[in-house]
């Protein structure tokens, strides 16, 4: 193999959608609104959650942590694949390669963490109302959000220490607009069965136990709702569980979609749509579901109005 292969001074072309150039500055235009409401939206959510006391609970701080893992999700892919749509040589280096994979699996990771952590919130707040200050305590809360943080950094260096045993020296052509691994497996000249073996294990693993803890938790809330004997009090309960369900379906549906499907590390262009879904849309849309349904955030957000009014006048 030659030398460079091992130097770590490959670059790679991300194609893209250099199939549609015509669009690309309606791409650019769509992209980049979409790119600027996902940043004010969760970081606005984020300054929200912050500035009001009483969201200072578990549910919201769990949504915290979710909307800076969206925002840091859109941060990792969205600003490279607006500089590619205008350039010439769409090239980006092993290293920035690496750069973009580790935020976006560090994103990814810790999202599913906490996802799980708020469906078991949930899950306590509906099933046991009367503990739930004992059982989701502060500490606690905080214990899982550093686990998923842990979690969340644990996984993109397994996958990148693994990517390392791989050499480049074919085509460096991604078809893809981001770097994720699976099209880097495809352009390698070393079979990359272990890397995709990793893949499958540790992935899986993560995807299997918060899937697991998100199953359980909802279908012990299920039973707990459907055996209220109020009306008024189902409602309630699963007024409060339906924005993050909802979340939960979309994000773990395209995940699954996207790693499991069995010509998962074969296909190249049939991820674009996908991975177009849940590295872009799902962090966009998040802030809504969690907001538009939410009385407690919609208050937080007129109190906060109202406050500024006043100060005005």
């Amino acid at each position: 193999m030659p030398k460079e292969n091992h130097s770590l001074s490959v670059e790679f072309v991300l194609t893209g959608f250099s199939d549609h150039p015509e669009l690309k500055t309606l791409l650019f235009v769509v992209f980049f609104a979409i790119y600027l409401i996902t940043m004010v939206g969760n970081l606005g959510l984020v300054a929200l959650i912050y500035v009001e006391r009483q969201l200072h609970t578990p549910m919201y701080i769990f949504l915290c942590n979710l909307a800076l893992m969206d925002s840091c999700c859109s941060c990792a892919i969205t600003p490279k694949m607006l500089e590619n749509l205008f350039s010439k040589d769409k090239m980006i280096s092993f290293y920035e390669c690496m750069a973009q994979f580790y935020f976006l699996c560090l994103a990814e990771t810790a999202e599913c963490f906490l996802l799980a952590a708020m469906a078991y919130d949930r899950y306590v707040a509906i099933c046991s109302p009367l503990h739930y200050h004992t059982r989701m305590s502060k500490t606690l809360c905080i214990q899982m959000t550093i686990g998923a943080y842990i979690a969340g950094n644990v996984h993109p260096i397994i996958e990148e220490s693994f990517l390392l045993r791989l050499t480049f020296c074919g085509s460096h052509q991604i078809n893809h607009f981001f770097c994720d691994v699976l099209p880097l497996y495809r352009l390698s000249c070393v079979d990359p069965y272990v890397n995709e073996l990793v893949v499958l294990i540790v992935a899986g693993s993560i995807l299997v136990l918060t899937i697991t803890v998100v199953l359980i938790s909802y279908f012990r809330i299920l039973f707990t709702i459907f055996t209220m004997k109020s009306k008024e009090g189902r409602g309630k309960a699963l007024s409060t569980c339906a924005s993050h369900f909802l979340s939960v379906s979309i994000f773990y549906g395209s995940l699954l979609f996207m790693y499991t499907r069995p010509s998962s590390f074969k296909e190249g262009d049939k991820d674009v749509p996908v991975a177009i879904f849940y590295t872009i849309v799902i962090p966009l849309l998040n802030p809504f579901i969690y907001t538009l349904r939410n009385k407690e955030v919609i208050n937080a957000i007129k109190r906060i109005v109202k406050k500024r009014k006043f100060c005005s006048t």
